[in-house]
């Protein structure tokens, strides 16, 4: 596993946003609760703050766009071109432990069964493995480069990359959220003192992974394990 830095008042980042603008102006509408995961586990609030102000950020992005282009956002449910095709899905270590986490404790059978085996079977290159029947799987702990990959107009042909073939109909994030959210995980780095935030934000960037590279196989043993100490 990745290791984790146990939050303290000494690394809180505090990051600014404002929680009671209500859903027109941006508020943080979009937050996920796990109450007793969350007190068990302290990384966990960091990282479905920091999803919260991601989507937060997207969900303006699209309001804007729509209301300045009056495009319409063409990814839907069952829209899966980017889970199959792209070569290159982004994680961050914080986001690796969230995934762990969410597989290991939150899904259950029948879908549990064929996630495991696709994440036994998976060959670095190939699809993300969490795609299931068209839907992903991990959706709550979808990564923010996944959660932030949007197009509009209309959706992608097979094998169609929009950012290459019509760059204009993929959204642009809005960076200040982008910037929050990675400030908001940054006690999950040992490496990084907190003080300096735009550079703890640029050392957290620097720790990217791929999704497709990853080896899975090592979530695979660990459901594997954690099923074996479960009671049925």
């Amino acid at each position: 596993m990745v290791p984790i830095a146990r939050p303290t008042k000494k690394h809180t980042v505090k990051v600014h946003v404002e929680k009671n603008q209500g859903k027109k102006a941006g508020g943080l509408s979009r937050r996920l609760h796990y109450p007793e995961d969350e007190q068990r586990l302290r990384w966990l609030p960091l990282l479905l703050d920091a999803y919260a102000v991601v989507d937060t950020g997207i969900a303006i992005a699209i309001r804007d766009e729509v209301k300045k282009s009056g495009k319409k956002l063409a990814c839907d449910k069952g829209c899966d071109n980017c889970c199959v095709h792209q070569k290159d899905l982004p994680m961050y270590p914080h986001e690796l432990v969230g995934i762990y986490w969410y597989v290991s404790e939150k899904i259950a059978l029948p879908e549990r069964a064929v996630l495991r085996e696709r994440l036994e079977r998976h060959v670095a290159g190939s699809g993300c493995p969490f795609l299931i029947d068209g839907s992903c799987s991990i959706h709550p702990m979808r990564p923010v480069g996944c959660r932030q990959f949007n197009v509009f107009s209309k959706p992608c042909a097979p094998g169609e990359d929009p950012y290459f073939t019509r760059r204009n109909d993929v959204l642009v994030p809005i960076g200040g959220y982008t910037d929050r959210a990675f400030a908001t995980v940054i006690p999950f780095y040992p490496m990084i003192k907190a003080g300096d935030v735009p550079s703890a934000i640029k050392l957290v960037r620097s720790q990217i992974m791929n999704i497709q590279s990853y080896d899975w196989k090592k979530l695979a043993v660990i459901m594997a394990d954690w099923d074996s100490r479960t009671p049925k």
